[in-house]
């Protein structure tokens, strides 16, 4: 049996991911157990624009995008900070107002820890 990292979900991040396609939702825990065990999926990577130790799942879908951000250094669990369907068809890029929104409950999921 292998050892693995409990998965945690903020509650507003797992009430998004609730409203993902079943097969979305699938693709999205078989990445975070891969991250469990330690390891990167092919469909993560490092997510820019927070500190390290932050990962986003990226995958698209009949045409839309869905992204699941989740944090492996803030505590022994792997903790699902946000989860969004990215609206904007014009950028890969991440809209800023999804980075701030990330930015903050890390800030808080932090100070809630300690």
């Amino acid at each position: 049996m292998r050892d693995l990292r409990h998965i945690s979900w903020l509650k507003a991040a797992r009430k998004d991911f609730s409203e993902f396609p079943e097969d979305v939702q699938s693709d999205v825990f078989d990445a975070l157990t891969v991250a469990a065990e330690g390891m990167l999926s092919g469909k993560a990577k490092p997510f820019k624009g927070v500190d390290g130790g932050v990962f986003e799942i990226a995958l698209r879908y009949r045409g839309d995008a869905f992204r699941a951000i989740y944090a492996v250094k803030i505590d022994v669990d792997i903790w699902v900070i946000h989860a969004f369907q990215k609206k904007s068809k014009q950028s890969v890029k991440t809209p800023q107002m999804e980075v701030d929104l990330i930015r903050e409950r890390l800030k808080r999921l932090k100070e809630a820890l300690k």
